[in-house]
């Protein structure tokens, strides 16, 4: 029988880095020669605290969605406004004293912790790029693990003596598929207990384990027993995924290897770490 199914939707998270440049990447002017003039730094000003536009960048990045578009002159005035009144309610937040309330500074530690844990990330991820020969690896790691599918039919009956009764007939001859027609209570009785391919994963455990078992023209000699009643399977064909080419998975599978990669060196910083829970 089969089991009802998930549909995970794994989303990868955007990592938004800040637009300012290292300072030994900065240009440096040559002796004598005069600075060229800096562009305006900040997009608005509130109560002397400068907004720059450093910061509205990694916030209009936020907003679209890490988006590489520039955003249009109305998107800008109201991200501009959004800013400004962002900033008027930190201050008087700052001003209440609202910045040493303890839940409030777990919160700020919590987002620092956060985003400093993101740039290592990031760090990490660009100065460790996955090789072709790793992406290889895994594809073919990947393939190797995929489970086989089976091609079965099966007869569905609520007691234990009923299912070695229908056994005991396919032994003296019976034709599985007209038995399961008579006898099955699942769905599948009209087309005779046929449920198609399917991989052992949508399966209950003890039906995907008995599946397993047998080889191609086989079923079972002893009733299988699961949360849905008592099963007799017949195995009627193996075969093997149709795999994908490695150019068409090849993005999700450097996203995984790089994600591999990376908590094996979290894992590594553990190790040297002192951990007291």
């Amino acid at each position: 029988m089969r089991k009802s199914s998930l549909l995970l939707v794994v989303a990868a998270a955007a990592v938004l880095a800040a637009c300012t440049r290292p300072a030994d990447d900065a240009a440096k002017t040559p002796a004598g020669a005069t600075a060229p003039a800096k562009a305006a730094a900040n997009v608005a000003t509130v109560n002397g605290k400068p907004i720059t536009a450093e910061l509205f960048d990694v916030f209009s990045k936020a907003v679209m969605g890490g988006a590489d578009q520039a955003p249009t002159d109305e998107q800008r005035t109201q991200m501009v406004d959004q800013l400004i009144n962002m900033t008027l309610a930190a201050q008087a937040a700052e001003k209440d004293g609202l910045a040493k309330d303890p839940a409030v500074q777990a919160r700020l530690e919590l987002m620092r912790t956060q985003i400093l844990a993101e740039a290592a990330s990031e760090k990490y991820v660009k100065s460790h790029p996955v090789s072709d020969s790793e992406l290889r690896a895994e594809y073919d790691a990947q393939v190797a693990a995929m489970p086989k599918e089976y091609k079965a039919r099966h007869i569905l009956v609520d007691a234990k003596e009923a299912a070695e009764a229908i056994i005991a007939k396919l032994e003296g001859g019976g034709d599985f598929a007209k038995l399961a027609k008579a006898e099955s209570k699942d769905s599948s009785a009209a087309n005779g207990g046929d449920l198609g391919w399917f991989s052992p994963q949508t399966m209950v455990k003890p039906f995907a384990d008995a599946v397993a078992a047998l080889q191609k023209g086989q079923y079972t000699k002893q009733p299988v027993q699961s949360e849905f009643g008592w099963h007799v399977i017949l195995l009627e064909d193996v075969r093997s995924p149709e795999v994908p080419d490695f150019e068409q998975v090849k993005p999700q599978v450097e996203m995984f290897t790089q994600r591999k990669k990376l908590q094996a060196h979290l894992e590594e910083l553990r190790k040297a770490a002192t951990v007291q829970k």
